[in-house]
């Protein structure tokens, strides 16, 4: 019998590549959609004939509990939630109900209809915020700086206790940034790599972003969801970080993107103080020994070819539109 996979936030940019992943597992996989007029599935056309959607949303515990009980999966990936962290300081209150309480109707429909699933939560680096040290890893204290980081903690701690209460097999991975050609446009890399695009075809003359002095650690989406499978195969849950250990600021990823395209950035990008944060967080750097020790795991993809890559899509997006 084929292991059968849940994932919320198929449609995002996680969802899609994990799913294309599991089912090169032979997994049967299983996406939850929210209900909506209109349907947001680009990311996952190309696997449509492949996996099964189920409506389900993390604001309604009854929905959860009755995508479980239908499918009684083997592994359930708790990947949605409100991500994209300037909004949270404008939805804080949908932010906490999404991305910090939803997670703990998940972990309840677990609870109440099958304890025995795999559960995997997705935690974020930017739970550190205010970094207590560099780089981070699993012990490193917790100082958020968003209200979207707070969410994630409280979604983090929710799912520790769960597994120490009732002895449900949880892991929360700490992703650091990752980022691919099918990040949203509001983020900042993607932002990035479709603005030099337009600039390149003559369909824009200038980029407008914030703070080029922040740093991240950047790496592959489709690396990272293999490490969020890799969790759920251990002998024991725990929770990992997950990253490349390099940082690199925000003007290195303008400048290596611009220059795949030939042209010069100081010539193009304008600093906008409005997007600039409430409370920035100016440096993330992982530590991902431990997922490296335990799980196996290490990035394939590099800095430089992760921009590369986004770059050439975007342009080449462009030029079918």
């Amino acid at each position: 019998m084929a292991k059968k996979a849940l994932i919320t936030g198929i449609t995002g940019q996680d969802g899609s590549y994990l799913a294309e992943f599991l089912l090169s597992k032979g997994y049967e996989v299983y996406g939850m959609v929210r209900r909506s007029s209109i349907d947001r599935f680009e990311r996952i056309e190309h696997i449509r004939g492949k996996i099964r959607l189920v409506q389900g949303d993390l604001m309604d515990q009854s929905s959860l509990d009755e995508a479980v009980k239908n499918i009684m999966p083997d592994e359930i990936y708790n990947l949605a939630a409100q991500s994209f962290v300037p909004t949270s300081w404008n939805q804080p209150t949908l932010t906490g109900e999404f991305t910090g309480l939803g997670t703990t109707r998940v972990l309840e429909a677990i609870r109440r209809i099958k304890p025995d699933v795999r559960f995997y939560q997705a935690s974020s680096s930017e739970m550190f915020g205010k970094v207590r040290e560099v780089p981070q890893n699993e012990l490193t204290p917790f100082h958020p700086r968003s209200p979207y980081g707070v969410a994630k903690v409280y979604g983090h701690y929710i799912t520790v206790n769960y597994r120490e209460s009732y002895d449900i097999f949880a892991c929360s991975g700490i992703l650091f940034n990752h980022e691919s050609p099918r990040r949203g446009l509001e983020f900042v890399t993607r932002k990035i790599t479709n603005g030099v695009a337009g600039i390149k075809l003559g369909l824009a003359t200038e980029l407008r972003l914030g703070n080029l002095d922040a740093k991240r650690d950047w790496g592959f989406a489709g690396d990272y969801v293999e490490s969020m499978w890799m969790m759920l195969q251990q002998d024991a849950p725990d929770d990992y970080v997950v990253a490349t250990g390099e940082t690199h600021t925000v003007r290195e990823f303008v400048e290596l993107a611009f220059d795949r395209a030939g042209l010069d950035w100081k010539k193009h990008v304008v600093i906008d103080p409005a997007f600039f944060r409430p409370a920035e967080v100016e440096l993330l750097v992982g530590d991902p020994s431990k997922a490296r020790k335990v799980l196996g795991w290490n990035p394939g993809v590099s800095f430089e070819e992760l921009v590369r890559m986004m770059v050439d899509a975007d342009i080449e997006r462009l030029k079918c539109a």
